[in-house]
């Protein structure tokens, strides 16, 4: 960690891709990073041994770092999911793939994106285990609700970061 607070590891030099919730003061109010799962991952580099293999497609992405800053109020880690699923519903990715800790769990249960559980390690508060998301049109609407923001919002959010071409061949290009 540095002197502000910003965290960086080796994945961070693969040019991922993040998306990041700013607070209306323009602080940050949480993130995640996400990865093609057909380069370098953390999950396959780290915890293969939760899995039967390593995770190789263009169709699933590694999603890490979901963070939220101290006090983000319970919208952000639903708007951030919403973000994510917007990635996938415009890159062409069916699965995000990551690694979580136990009190992820209710978090992403009250959000309304519970993932299939690959392998897990450890048991009670010290469980760590490896998920894969789906998103689909019911999973939008459901965190988009829990998350405040309309779905023509978060669209339109995804459109001025990436403009209107399409990106789903450059994505399975990757």
């Amino acid at each position: 960690m540095d002197e502000n607070g910003a965290e960086r590891d080796e994945y961070d030099d693969l040019n991922p891709l993040y998306v990041i919730w700013e607070e209306p003061d323009g602080s940050h109010g949480g993130s995640m990073r996400f990865l093609p799962t057909t380069g370098r991952t953390m999950v396959n580099e780290h915890f293969g041994d939760l899995m039967s293999g390593p995770i190789t497609s263009p169709l699933i992405w590694e999603c890490t770092r979901f963070c939220l800053t101290r006090g983000a109020g319970s919208h952000v880690a639903a708007a951030l999911m919403l973000g994510g699923g917007e990635v996938m519903q415009n890159f062409g990715v069916e699965h995000f793939v990551g690694v979580f800790d136990a009190r992820m769990v209710r978090i992403y249960r009250m959000i309304g994106a519970s993932p299939e559980v690959l392998g897990s390690t450890g048991s009670g508060r010290e469980q760590i285990s490896v998920g894969l998301w789906h998103f689909d049109d019911r999973d939008a609407a459901l965190v988009a609700e829990r998350a405040g923001v309309s779905q023509h919002l978060s669209r339109q959010w995804f459109d001025r970061a990436f403009g209107t071409t399409n990106v789903v061949d450059f994505a399975r290009s990757a």
